[in-house]
């Protein structure tokens, strides 16, 4: 596992919109195209094979049956090289370095953050529906597993809401189901910034504004998906990421800010009391975590959209797929960082795993240094704002261990961890109503906590030094090997 900060890496994102993107993804030679796919059934379909594979190309689905001429949908935008791309990173990074990679880069823009400029044109605005011209039906919104019961436009999407009180605006991605023409229905967990900004609304009595913006840029994407700090303008951080502000149109309706070279962009109202049933949508844990409720309606005033107008569509599958790859080195970076910045020394690595979604299985490495350390590190871990929601293990290990090999980290605690005093139990921890195991009559009223075990697979710190010996070559020897016998391998 090399570290990529001793590394001279040159970052640059080449893109500022979804076409620039596809374009760097032909380059790469990852771009496929498929004409007359289904939305109500082969989109899907071809979605949950490519996602689940991660050296699968991106595929732009166009001349879809049944939808105007021009309208299209993209699908596995984050895997292969683009992966590195996206971020604005050499295509030779591994998975780690790119995360490491990554991290001094999002530190950096954390603290030198570069506003969004707002301009009064941009492709955006090409197209512009109101009043009873206003129609979301449209759009080639696929129909993404087959237990689905409505299509969702918003799966690779973000939603544009203000604070009232503090009035920052913050972008987040929470899943969008098509009611109507005219509406549409979103779900949001408890504890999400978007969701604190609806419900000061709601509590006021007061019609909350929002926008949702379908088929931004990736790397916008991935910014409205992370843990941005609060107050924190998920725009401002990628405008510093990429050294140059994002250009920002207001809407004319609410005047709320979006992407100026956004594909889709509905605009309107949450209005206080409207609910409709949504749900069930299959989602990121693998399972129907949710069943059908009530939830919050936006009643779409304005449509904007580009010509030949893209969704991007992201949609959950049972992990690991492309969502648990792009929150494993974004979530992993800033996991490390934030256990770092409290003040916790020398954490070596950190891992979110793609097989719990990148968010259910943390895996941290530490150099020991004082007893406690690894149950300071792992604690912290699973409750910094990274990584408490939704959380269900952290694992700590030594330096020696790859935080990014699962084997590894599980013979370190099947070695290292002794079950009766090595691993400690957080209760009433930060979850979703998504989590499958949550008991359902907790789930009924609103209790939606869990466990956090900590698992301390350290050698004990009291007697590391009589610990046996691992039976593994030096760093050395597995080089020299290497060298000498890589040709086997071809």
């Amino acid at each position: 596992m090399a570290d990529a900060s001793k590394k001279n890496i040159h970052h640059h994102v080449p893109f500022d919109d979804l076409r620039q993107w596809m374009t760097e993804a032909e380059k790469l030679g990852e771009l496929r195209r498929v004409d007359n796919a289904t939305w109500q059934e082969e989109i899907g379909m071809a979605t949950e094979l490519l996602q689940h594979d991660e050296k699968a190309p991106t595929v732009l689905f166009d001349h879809i049956p049944g939808t105007p001429a021009g309208y299209r949908v993209l699908v596995n935008f984050f895997a292969g090289k683009r992966m590195n791309m996206t971020l604005g990173f050499p295509t030779d990074l591994s998975k780690f370095e790119l995360s490491r990679a990554f991290m001094d880069v999002y530190r950096h823009s954390l603290d030198n953050l570069i506003p969004h400029e707002i301009v009064t044109d941009g492709p955006v605005l090409e197209n512009i529906i109101t009043g009873d011209d206003v129609d979301v039906t449209k759009f080639p919104t696929p129909i993404w597993h087959e237990a689905d019961t409505g299509r969702y436009i918003g799966t690779g999407s973000f939603d544009v809401t203000r604070d009232p009180d503090e009035g920052w605006i913050n972008t987040g991605t929470y899943r969008v189901m098509i009611h109507d023409a005219k509406r549409v229905g979103f779900y949001i967990s408890p504890g999400k910034h978007g969701r604190v900004h609806r419900d000061k609304y709601l509590a006021r009595g007061e019609a909350m504004p929002a926008c949702i913006v379908i088929g931004s840029d990736p790397l916008m994407f991935l910014m409205s998906s992370t843990e941005v700090p609060y107050g924190v303008c998920e725009y401002d951080v990628a405008g510093a990421i990429r050294k140059r502000p994002m250009p920002i149109v207001k809407g004319q309706v609410t005047g709320l800010p979006f992407p100026a070279n956004a594909e889709i962009v509905l605009e309107g109202f949450v209005e206080p009391g409207k609910l409709l049933p949504e749900g069930p949508f299959g989602e990121w844990t693998g399972y129907y975590g949710s069943d059908v409720r009530e939830e919050p309606v936006l009643d779409i005033k304005a449509i904007y959209h580009r010509n030949d107008p893209i969704i991007l569509g992201c949609p959950p599958q049972r992990p690991p797929e492309e969502q648990s790859r792009y929150r494993a080195v974004i979530r992993s970076a800033l996991i490390w960082d934030q256990v770092s910045k409290a003040g916790v020394p020398d954490v070596i690595a950190v891992w979110t795993h793609e097989c719990g979604g990148s968010r259910l299985l943390t895996a941290i490495s530490i150099k020991q240094r004082y007893p406690g350390h690894a149950k300071q590190a792992g604690v912290i871990a699973s409750q910094c704002r990274a990584g408490a929601y939704a959380g269900r293990f952290v694992i700590v290990v030594d330096e020696d261990v790859d935080v990014t090999d699962l084997d590894f980290v599980m013979w370190a605690v099947c070695t290292r961890c002794d079950p009766a005093t090595s691993i400690n139990v957080l209760t009433n921890a930060w979850s979703t109503p998504l989590d499958p195991r949550i008991d359902p009559h907790d789930k009924a009223i609103g209790n939606h906590t869990n466990s956090r075990a900590i698992i301390d697979a350290c050698r004990p710190y009291h007697w590391r030094d009589q610990f046996p010996k691992v039976n593994m070559p030096s760093p050395e020897t597995t080089r020299k090997a290497w060298e000498k016998f890589s040709y086997l391998f071809k």
